[in-house]
């Protein structure tokens, strides 16, 4: 994780915003009674921020320190608290099983290779509570097009390394919608959508 380790400590929060669909996602997990939420991969806490002031127990989970030490203080100039943790995704989480009301994970989950990834989309599995949601984006192969400016290495079937660039050397894994069913077994996938970001979103819950 150092490539974003190094882009936290130059360009600090990177992301201030939530992303444009969370509060009508904030008002489905209320609908739903979703009470305790993990962002996986939350970064400098964007998404922490929001969901804390929606009144949710927010959890994070980071592999950079820089984002998390910025979290911790963007938090603190709020008054609000968050449970952060330091860990890799490909790794198991340190929570107990069917933890979470909610799992949520914008821009993260496809930073590996594939296998790596399945584990991943296992552990959330395995926090979440029976009917517990997902709302999870991913980026579209079409941003890796012929035009892309980025030098790519294929490392295997749909993933591939920048040999340039912010994110140099860190693996992108990219989804195709049959893809997404297929290592999503373990969830009803309610839809999947290109948002406004141009970014595929996938909402669902624990079967």
């Amino acid at each position: 994780m150092d490539s974003w380790n190094s882009i936290f400590r130059e360009k600090g929060k990177v992301f201030t915003k939530p992303h444009p669909d969370m509060m009508g996602i904030a008002d489905h997990l209320k609908e739903r009674n979703a009470k305790r939420l993990l962002d996986l991969g939350c970064g400098t806490g964007r998404h922490l921020i929001f969901f804390s002031n929606q009144g949710f127990e927010v959890h994070g989970l980071d592999a950079a320190l820089d984002g998390i030490e910025i979290a911790k203080k963007w938090l603190a100039e709020n008054n609000l608290n968050c449970n952060l943790t330091i860990h890799r995704m490909e790794e198991k989480f340190p929570y107990e099983d069917s933890f979470f009301d909610a799992v949520i994970s914008i821009q993260a989950l496809h930073h590996n290779i594939i296998e790596k990834v399945k584990f991943t989309i296992q552990e959330i599995e395995r926090v979440l509570k029976p009917d517990g949601i997902i709302f999870i984006t991913v980026p579209m192969p079409k941003l890796f097009s012929k035009k892309n400016p980025w030098k790519l290495e294929k490392i295997e079937k749909g993933t591939y390394l920048p040999l340039s660039g912010p994110e140099k050397g860190l693996p992108h894994h990219f989804f195709t919608e049959r893809e997404i069913y297929k290592v999503f077994k373990g969830f009803s996938i309610e839809k999947i959508y290109i948002d406004e970001t141009k970014h595929r979103a996938i909402l669902g819950f624990r079967k």
